[in-house]
């Protein structure tokens, strides 16, 4: 009988090992193949990251984000960068990359509008709630995102112009890289005021007055996955769970409109 025992476990062990590294192989495979890349616009930081959680529990694989600039972030995509999916800020930057083919085009969808509005410290003595209120001789730096390539940048701009206000103003513009940098300019207090999005917004950190919409372009966001994906399904998967009944609700408390 003890003959037989030494005879079978080293063939026992053997195949435990054999499976164990086939496991640990597949398991490899398959981490590696459901890590989702995504481009997204610095106004849907908060946002996102919520949804990114739930997704990853939903589905069980990994999503990266990567905010920034939309214009930046359409560049990088255009040299090559690679993400599976680009959220802009604006519909404008993914339209073009479809007319460059280098989006799949039937996933391309309207999946937020944006609102912008004036953000200032709230401990601060001076009272800022309109645009005119910029104008104030002791509101002496305003930060916006820079205009050439950030849609909410764009559209504070086009408020301002609408306020007439954009020629008087040019002496305290300050333009941060991107939503998120301007939202920084303000709570560091190297500016009175800035223009930012609804959906960085926090009610303990900022004041925040919300601009006329019909003062600027609509902010119609857009999303598309990327045609050079490896992960085309799951990036599929992603677009549909932020406009479906967990990530909807998500995007509406971070102050988007989301399209039916």
């Amino acid at each position: 009988m003890k003959v037989k025992i030494f005879t079978i476990l080293p063939i026992i062990i053997f195949i435990s090992i054999i499976n164990s590294a086939c496991g640990t192989s597949d398991k490899n495979g398959d981490e590696k193949s459901i890590e989702l890349k995504v481009a997204a616009a610095s106004d849907l930081t908060l946002a996102f990251t919520e949804v990114g959680q739930l997704f990853e529990e939903e589905t069980g694989g990994t999503v990266t984000f990567s905010f920034g600039s939309t214009g930046q972030l359409a560049d990088q995509i255009e040299n090559g960068a690679p993400f599976d999916i680009f959220a802009a800020a604006n519909i404008h930057f993914v339209d073009q990359l479809n007319e460059k083919e280098l989006i799949i085009p039937d996933t391309q969808t309207t999946y937020a509008f944006g609102r912008i509005g004036i953000a200032t410290l709230p401990d601060q003595t001076i009272s800022i709630e309109t645009l005119d209120d910029l104008l104030k001789e002791e509101v002496r730096k305003v930060a916006i995102a820079n205009p050439d390539h950030a849609p909410y940048g764009l559209a504070a701009k086009q408020a301002l112009e609408e306020a007439d206000l954009w020629e008087g103003l040019q002496g305290k513009l300050v333009y941060g890289r991107n939503i998120s940098d301007t939202l920084a300019y303000i709570e560091t207090g190297n500016v009175e005021a800035g223009i930012i999005a609804l959906s960085l917004y926090k009610d303990d950190e900022v004041d925040f007055h919300i601009i006329n919409d019909d003062m600027h372009a609509p902010l119609e966001q857009s999303i598309a996955v990327i045609n050079r994906t490896t992960e085309e399904e799951l990036a599929r998967e992603f677009i549909q769970f932020i406009m479906g009944p967990i990530g909807k609700p998500i995007m509406e408390r971070y102050g988007f409109v989301v399209p039916e």
